[in-house]
């Protein structure tokens, strides 16, 4: 039995006989005001707790929302539907705008910015003539669905949560989705960033802005709820307060999870109306002294529970059943996702001509040149420092070349970046294990696939994405299965030993189907069987066809698994041949031991 879809129904079902029971009318005003701020809270809970990306303007892209359509219907007596539409038009076109300029921008700069252009559209509103200044807008029309006009509170009731569970719903299917994945590994805070979503062929920034557009499109339909409930607008409950009100609500619930929104939406709503009628009669005086409470709340929660109130809420609820996936142990295994024309074995797949980069005036690689064919695994090594990281973030995109060229499969590609780099076939792991903690090790495999999948946003949103991510999660099982980790895969890959962590990484570059693999020290961590296992695995993507480039410190790893190895020293190519001619070499045997020649 899932009992979160069950719960789901009964708690939709209960939201929506509210109204025609027996409630006073008190209530279903608050109930209305949690439901709106909810749904900008909500925004954040994708933004902010998901995607990293602090922002104190969302009050403003509700303004935008219920001005525009306030000012259609008052002004030229259109329908408050088109004024929807209208107010999404324009609240799409400003935060693409905003978010185009502000997400390039990170640390502090970024909920900077969101402070600025929040005062500015809240001076906007309040001062143009059209817009009523700081009076604003009156006599605005209530809503008309089939007829039936929404003026009262128990009617528009039913459309502000109708609404708010659909927007839950739709969110929290993104989340679980192909680009939900990506979103959800770019939290910094949360060990995700830009580098390995880029390296697995997605578009860092291009998710950002989703997020950000997502969170806007929110704000302005609550706005449009909210105009229209209220039947006049001002720019007052559109400003920087507000705003800073909206991030309180999404944090003291939860700002990475979706019921959080609600959550603190209803805890603020209830804790401040009781607030400012207790404070004033105890302290004998009139004022807002409910934000010193809530600031002194908002210190409590990050020191003691900073994921927020839901998480406590939810460990009281049944453990989630994890969904069956369909892949190699299945009776009915899911179609496999489309796989990459193989290069000719023996033919040369990567081309490394006198590589160079330099930062400041240190020269980090120079003159590094290589060849990898087709069915080989090729290793570089080399003492600490000796620039091998360096080299490979070269070839992979992650870094520009100061000199020198990088060819892959026939086409140069120094200059492109990480992502287009991956789309032509190379996929790589990272010296510095990259996977984000709070996802699954299922989940974490199957970013690979994100070069093998289509579904966008909207289809995720729709639940029109299910065949196509069954293919993306049956695959990710087979590469953990092949791996050795198929015990773990509905496990958090942060609660995994750091050798299992190594090892999911080499399944998620796997499951993007890569002509050419690279391995940034696979072994470290391992012990000696897991070392034997993986050795076996990439023998057998070797005989599979499969060119792997590897670097490790384990010598006796590499002396019996590759078939070419270039050592480098200072940055600089030292002597390439087979492993028993490295092992031969005097010169070799001097970079590690520090001998003389």
């Amino acid at each position: 039995m899932d009992w979160r879809r069950y719960g789901l129904l009964a708690f939709t079902v209960f939201m929506v006989a509210v109204p025609f029971l027996p409630v006073p009318d008190y209530w279903i005003t608050k109930l209305n005001y949690i439901g709106l701020f909810g749904l900008v809270s909500l925004g954040l809970v994708l933004l902010t707790g998901i995607g990293g990306l602090t922002s104190f303007g969302q009050a403003a892209f509700a303004g935008l929302g219920a001005y525009a359509s306030a000012y259609l219907s008052v002004k030229l007596g259109i329908s408050p539907w088109i004024g929807l539409l209208a107010g999404l038009a324009i609240t799409l076109v400003v935060a693409l705008v905003l978010g185009w300029i502000t997400l390039r921008m990170s640390g502090h700069y970024l909920p900077l910015a969101t402070i600025a252009w929040s005062l500015a559209l809240f001076y906007t509103m309040g001062n143009l003539d059209a817009l009523g200044k700081y009076d604003g807008l009156l006599g605005v029309p209530a809503i008309n669905l089939f007829g039936i006009s929404l003026q009262e509170e128990r009617r528009i009731y039913l459309l502000i949560w109708l609404v708010a569970i659909a927007a839950a719903i739709a969110v929290t299917r993104l989340l679980d989705s192909r680009p939900g994945r990506v979103m959800r590994a770019l939290n910094v805070n949360r060990g995700g960033g830009s580098t390995m979503p880029e390296a697995m062929g997605a578009s860092a920034f291009r998710h950002k802005l989703l997020m950000f557009l997502i969170a806007a499109l929110l704000a302005a339909i609550s706005g449009w709820l909210f105009a229209h409930m209220q039947r006049s607008v001002n720019p007052s409950p559109f400003g920087i307060k507000f705003g800073i009100e909206y991030l309180f609500m999404a944090v003291l619930g939860g700002v990475g999870h979706v019921w959080g929104a609600f959550t603190g939406a209803a805890l603020v709503k209830l804790a401040e109306d009781q607030l400012q009628t207790w404070l004033p009669a105890l302290l004998g005086t009139s004022g807002s002294y409910e934000i010193i409470v809530f600031g002194v709340v908002l210190v409590l929660v990050l020191k003691f529970a900073p994921d927020g109130l839901w998480p406590s809420i939810e460990r009281l609820l049944p453990a989630r059943r994890r969904a069956h996936v369909t892949g190699t142990t299945g009776s009915a295994p899911a179609e496999s996702l489309p796989a990459r024309d193989k290069p000719a074995m023996g033919s040369t797949l990567l081309e490394v001509k006198n590589a160079r980069r330099t930062f400041g005036g240190l020269v980090a690689v120079n003159g590094v040149g290589f060849a990898i064919r087709a069915g080989e695994i090729f290793g570089l090594i080399g003492p600490n420092g000796a620039g091998k990281s360096t080299t490979f973030n070269l070839i992979s995109g992650l870094l520009p070349l100061s000199g020198g060229e990088v060819w892959l499969r026939g086409e140069r590609v120094d200059g492109k970046g990480s992502r287009e780099i991956a789309r032509r076939g190379l996929s790589r792991t990272f010296q510095h294990v990259k996977l984000v903690p709070d996802m699954t090790v299922l989940e974490n495999v199957a970013l690979g696939t994100y070069l093998r999948t289509r579904s966008g946003t909207l289809a995720a949103m729709l639940r029109l994405d299910r065949a196509e991510e069954a293919r993306a999660l049956a695959e990710a099982e087979r590469q953990l299965r092949r791996v050795g980790l198929g015990e773990h895969i509905h496990e958090l890959a942060g609660n995994l030993a750091l050798g299992q962590q190594r090892l999911v990484e080499i399944a998620r570059a796997l499951a993007s189907d890569p002509a050419l693999l690279l391995l940034d020290e696979p072994a470290a961590g391992l012990r000696h069987r897991e070392k034997q296992a993986l050795a076996e695995v990439l023998r057998q993507l070797k005989a599979e066809g499969l060119s792997l480039l590897l670097v490790e410190h384990d010598m006796d790893f590499v002396m019996n698994l590759t078939d070419r190895i270039l050592v480098m020293e200072f940055g600089t190519p030292l002597l390439e041949g087979t492993p028993a001619e490295i092992q031969a070499s005097e010169k070799v045997r001097a970079a590690y031991l520090g001998t003389e020649h």
